[in-house]
């Protein structure tokens, strides 16, 4: 494996996912605010569905544009990388593959929580939980990438910035 495609460590990765969430905070925000306002909902649950799918594509929209670009603001802030097997950068149509698997994150917690009345301590131990969980079995892929990753193949990458000569 050549030193340009090694994956940052697994620290950097977790980082620059929380500074994601926290960044995507203000997108979802305003995109949320936005479709309220057009949609003329006075309540929280009014329109519930319609809102949960505007932001689905708004976020797919946002991770699908900047995988194409090859890196999101917290990326960037990190320096790391999104590229393709190969070291190229992420076609469109892979950029979004990306996105659609990332939801792993997800859906299995939420899955579970489907059936179940949870509280909101135990909704969050088993997020929390499944989250560590996905995150440490990137220990076991080959060169240390999210299985996500891997499904799309696609593999985050250090980006130091260059030095001046």
């Amino acid at each position: 494996m050549t030193p340009d495609l090694i994956a940052p460590s697994l620290r950097r990765r977790m980082a620059c996912w929380l500074y994601e969430g926290l960044l995507l905070f203000g997108v979802l925000f305003i995109s949320g605010y936005l479709f309220s306002t057009l949609s003329q909902s006075r309540h929280a649950l009014d329109n519930r569905h319609g809102l949960q799918a505007f932001l689905f594509l708004v976020v797919g929209i946002y991770f699908t544009w900047f995988g194409h670009k090859g890196q999101t603001l917290a990326m960037k802030t990190w320096h790391i990388r999104m590229v393709d097997i190969h070291g190229e950068a992420l076609s469109q149509k892979r950029a979004f593959l990306r996105y659609v698997l990332s939801w792993i994150w997800f859906l299995p917690p939420l899955a579970l929580l489907a059936p179940y009345t949870l509280t909101g301590g135990e909704t969050t131990v088993l997020f929390i939980g499944w989250v560590l969980v996905w995150a440490v079995l990137s220990r076991f892929h080959p060169q240390r990438q999210f299985w996500h990753d891997a499904l799309a193949g696609t593999r985050l990458i250090n980006a130091q910035p260059r030095t001046p000569t």
